[in-house]
């Protein structure tokens, strides 16, 4: 007779144990942040060589919601979705990398310094932010926040500005810093904020007021350099354009410019329709009612002026006019490269049909891509 052996009854405990350690882990892992991860990297992106042809037409397109302020950086395109950011190779459109999130949804992106900064919002707020090499998808930092689940994500060098009606924070992009915080006075709120070389500018209006407050911060310390009183508009006629050394504001239907160093009134444009306003260095760009003025940023003085379909965005450096460079001016004709500084054409413009209004375009060796309020398309 076989005699079957039972074991002991503290071996079915164990087991026991172990079998709902092991049900207890896969629920945890299955509901965590990192199950509901997914990100892939890339070997860093090679400088595109070439320059665009006489004739171009679309190579591809990528939709972006939202869409960072720039998304061109270390030789990728870097757009977003509900769930996460993913850079393309501008030659050819393909994934080169990207992060997502199944379970947070993407509030905003800024892409500065080498990084794209996402924040996501897990709940009710934004409350963590992700730093992803722009062109390897290499995470570079993480860390928490509690921002507003209205936050909107501003960049210029250096900086990422995040904005809510009830404050301010800035972000160092290349580590996990909170740089400073701006809290309005009682009883007031923050209409607009915008980042740009002179510093942070904002609109604030405080009850009882009639104006709005004008006032520019300095971006690594945020003390106070200047304020304006601007007269007495309502919420949806006063909005910033820009804070590049020339600050730009429309109120109703006129955009008034002042220095960024003091505040001093440069002069004003009336403005019938949507205003776009960048920096191009030696030159404040701004298009108005389909006309492009490239600005003295130090007088506000006119320098040049073109029709433009849109803005370009920072001046190009291998394709020279003058010392200062070159700007890729989206126009009806196409892609018409201009000396930033006298305006004139540099060479043969690079012909397209059809080219849409509004946007920004800048040029990756042979590509162009033209940078939309919800779409980017590359040309070659």
């Amino acid at each position: 007779m076989v005699r079957l052996y039972r074991p002991p009854l503290r071996v079915w405990v164990w087991i026991a144990a172990s079998v709902a350690l092991v049900v207890v882990a896969t629920l945890l892992w299955r509901g965590s942040d990192a199950a509901a991860t997914e990100s892939t990297t890339a070997e860093p992106a090679g400088v595109p060589v070439g320059a665009p042809a006489g004739t171009v037409s679309q190579a591809w397109s990528a939709v972006s919601e939202p869409m960072p302020g720039d998304v061109v950086d270390d030789g990728r395109v870097v757009v977003a979705s509900e769930h996460g950011v993913r850079a393309v190779d501008p030659l050819t459109g393909d994934e080169a990398w990207h992060y997502t999130r199944s379970n947070a949804r993407l509030c905003d992106v800024a892409v500065t310094n080498g990084v794209a900064v996402a924040v996501f919002r897990t709940e009710d707020r934004c409350d963590e932010a992700v730093a992803l090499d722009s062109g390897t998808g290499v995470r570079t930092w993480t860390r928490n926040l509690n921002f507003r689940a209205d936050v909107r994500l501003e960049s210029t060098d250096s900086i990422v500005l995040a904005v809510t009606r009830s404050g301010l924070v800035t972000l160092d992009p290349n580590n996990d810093n909170i740089r400073w915080r701006y809290e309005p006075p009682e009883r007031c709120r923050i209409l607009d904020a915008q980042a740009g070389a002179s510093g942070i500018a904002l609109l604030q209006r405080c009850s009882g007021s009639p104006a709005v407050q004008l006032r520019l911060l300095d971006g690594f310390a945020g003390d106070a350099r200047w304020s304006r009183d601007l007269p007495d508009v309502t919420d949806d006629e006063v909005r910033l354009l820009g804070a590049d050394r020339l600050v730009g504001v429309v109120v109703r239907d006129e955009i008034q410019l002042l220095s960024g160093a003091d505040g001093a009134p440069l002069g004003s444009l009336p403005s019938a329709g949507d205003a776009l306003m960048t920096s191009a260095g030696v030159a404040a760009l701004l298009r108005v009612d389909g006309i492009l003025h490239a600005l003295d940023p130090a007088t506000g003085d006119e320098r040049w002026a073109v029709p433009a379909l849109g803005l370009p965005t920072a001046p190009l450096t291998e394709k020279r006019g003058t010392a200062e460079g070159v700007v890729v001016v989206p126009e009806a004709a196409g892609f018409v490269f201009r000396d930033v500084v006298t305006g004139e054409p540099v060479g043969d413009p690079a012909a397209v049909e059809g080219l849409a209004e509004g946007g920004a375009a800048t040029a990756l060796g042979p590509v162009l891509v033209h940078q939309l309020t919800d779409r980017v398309v590359a040309y070659r």
